[in-house]
């Protein structure tokens, strides 16, 4: 009896030990899978799924469009999903359906829409006002001094905005708010132009772009400035580096660097000034750029100014360069996350940030501009219409 029960104790001790061992095998064995074939698995299809199963659409996967309020002057962003635009008559906010959850009737002369996270901005340089929007509702509204007007506006992945105006007696100015809409640096120069800045994603620093003429030659130099501490009264820089001769269209700050788009190249520079990445566009046309990818920019370089052949030319942060040659006329292109959408006048292409195509749609029914959303889908926007498009 007793050998017995010692037997029949050890047989389940067994079992339970050969059970835990292929448990985690498996576990090991899906974790490899995973890590390998992550770039490859459609986790985002999933997630569109359960986000967008009760929103009707066709058989191409568009679902029905919806009318704003156009004018002659719009600029467009995507937000958190929704599409955040401006025209000359006001600003509006709408969802993927097309649920107005903002629309303020204004009159604008110039206005800018921008986004980043969970964060946009609209601002009109003449009338120099300011409106950030997160959550679907207005969250501050800033009015710049009398006679001064915004030159450029950013925001960053935080939620903390950058305004440069033209200030009276200094070339430019530059103020940084936190999300609350808050003033915590503000600094004026004299000497030379501030034409952009941007907040670190850690919200601890903001790196300014700045122009001008050192000795005989133009220069363009980016300082970085610490967010802490009293930076309202003569902010000192942590660190400075040059950009050459340079004429700077474009800069954003991600995690894995500050990326600036110059007239003939795009780079890639650690808060220190180190060169991370580069690509080379000279002698050539720069037709369209997107800086809006997780860990890439794209841009669309052409031989000749006119025409419809050119090179969709990819940067990843790791200083990898991803090229394919396009030969219809491009009407925009747009990144988020891990996706680059282009589209032309009768087809969306969606590629992945190594250029390997995703999905297609064929038919655009006129749309004008694409903007790419973090989950792979697209909106669509036309003259006065705008419509999702959620890839099968």
């Amino acid at each position: 009896m007793n050998m017995k029960s010692k037997t029949a104790k050890k047989r389940p001790k067994l079992l339970v030990r050969l059970l835990t061992f292929v448990v985690t095998l498996a576990l090991i064995v899906g974790a490899v899978f995973l890590v390998a074939h992550y770039q490859d698995l459609n986790f985002d299809s999933i997630k569109r799924y359960f986000t967008y199963h009760a929103l009707e659409r066709n058989d191409s996967g568009q679902a029905d469009s919806f009318t704003y309020n156009s004018g002659a002057t719009e600029s467009f962003a995507a937000l958190d999903g929704d599409l955040l635009l401006c025209s000359d008559h006001g600003i509006q906010l709408y969802s993927q359906s097309g649920t107005a959850y903002v629309d303020m009737q204004l009159t604008l002369k110039t206005p800018l829409a921008s986004s980043n996270g969970k964060t946009g901005i609209v601002y009109d340089s003449d009338t120099a006002v300011l409106y950030a929007f997160r959550d679907r509702e207005e969250v501050f509204s800033l009015s710049m001094e009398t006679d001064s007007s915004i030159v450029t506006a950013s925001v960053s992945s935080g939620g903390y905005v950058c305004a440069i105006t033209e200030a009276g007696g200094y070339k430019s100015a530059l103020k940084v708010y936190n999300p609350q809409g808050s003033a915590i640096l503000q600094l004026s120069l004299s000497s030379r132009f501030i034409a952009d800045a941007m907040v670190s994603p850690d919200s601890q620093q903001v790196a300014v772009l700045t122009m001008g003429v050192t000795g005989n030659s133009f220069e363009s130099n980016v300082s970085i400035y610490p967010l802490s501490g009293n930076s309202m009264e003569t902010p000192q820089p942590v660190s400075e580096f040059s950009l050459g001769n340079a004429v700077v269209l474009s800069m954003r700050w991600d995690d894995g660097g500050i990326w600036t788009l110059g007239d003939d190249n795009l780079t890639l520079t650690s808060p220190d000034g180190a060169t991370l990445a580069t690509c080379s566009y000279e002698n050539q046309y720069l037709k369209e750029y997107t800086l809006d990818g997780d860990g890439f920019s794209a841009l669309l370089i052409g031989k000749y100014r006119a025409g419809s052949k050119a090179t969709l030319t990819v940067l990843s942060s790791s200083g990898d360069v991803s090229e394919l040659a396009v030969n219809e006329q491009v009407l925009s292109i747009s990144s988020s996350k891990r996706y680059l959408a282009v589209l032309t006048a009768d087809r969306l292409d969606i590629y992945t940030q190594d250029l390997k195509l995703y999905h297609t749609l064929e038919g655009t029914q006129g749309a004008k501009q694409a903007m790419m959303q973090p989950d792979g889908s697209v909106m669509l926007i036309g003259t006065s219409t705008a419509r999702l498009y959620l890839p099968s």
